[in-house]
């Protein structure tokens, strides 16, 4: 496994955000970071390239994010884009920083709502880079 650059800043944004969004093209580890950051962590990670729980995000969101323990890792998140004001509503009433790590394309755009100072941080993941190999 590679020591990725991202690395800290990743769990500085855990320790200060209540979600966070990792952003990055395909293939550039983003799966891989949040499987080890939820075993790390005892959380759950759940994939949206799995037809039943893109489903369940989909027809009701709010059961899928109250779903979350300690800690839920959500990848995939472009395809259900209702699930994110469901996890700003369940952010806002919790207020634990580091609750949700959520990954999607680079074009994944959060709502207004959760986009507020505090409640999320995005971080871009980039492809592997000489000095992480």
């Amino acid at each position: 496994m590679y020591r990725r650059f991202v690395d800290k800043k990743l769990q500085t944004a855990l320790a200060e955000a209540r979600v966070v969004l990792l952003q990055g093209a395909r293939e550039t580890g983003k799966s891989t970071l949040l499987q080890q950051l939820a075993a790390q962590r005892g959380g759950q990670y759940l994939t949206l390239d799995d037809p039943a729980t893109a489903g369940l995000a989909r027809s009701d969101p709010w059961a899928l994010a109250q779903g979350a323990g300690v800690f839920m890792a959500i990848d995939e998140v472009q395809h259900a884009p209702g699930l994110l004001p469901a996890i700003a509503r369940l952010a806002d009433a919790d207020g634990r920083p580091g609750r949700f790590l959520l990954a999607g394309s680079a074009n994944t755009i959060p709502p207004p709502g959760l986009a507020e100072p505090g409640r999320i941080r995005i971080l871009p993941l980039h492809p592997l880079s000489q000095g992480e190999l």
